[in-house]
């Protein structure tokens, strides 16, 4: 890696960024796997990854997450409702708590 390349996140990214720096190297696909002790099919995909996207494409990602459950509309009406108070939505006194009740 070069001074300007910034360090990799954890040390998965790091095993990825190194298995395409031995590819560009000249490096066999199954001598990658031995040296990182991962899967030739591991590699061959990072090595995939590399040609059409470059190595960038090789870097931590964070998940998304879950999609939405709100839509927008939805998200820019809340403050509405929540003004109005817990009261007005049936609980006891200014607080929003969940209300267990039990099966008769």
């Amino acid at each position: 890696m070069s001074k300007d390349t910034p360090l990799p996140k954890d040390w998965r990214e790091g095993r990825r960024l190194r298995t395409w720096e031995l590819y560009q190297q000249g490096w066999k696909q199954k001598d990658i796997a031995a040296a990182l002790g991962v899967t030739e099919g591991a590699v061959s995909q990072w090595i995939t990854k590399g040609k059409s996207l470059g190595a960038e494409a090789l870097r931590h990602r964070p998940s998304p997450g879950a999609p939405p459950k709100l839509r927008p509309e939805q998200l820019a009406h809340l403050p509405l409702l929540l003004a109005k108070g817990a009261e007005a939505f049936g609980f006891r006194g200014a607080v929003w708590t969940v209300v267990l009740q039990r099966k008769s």
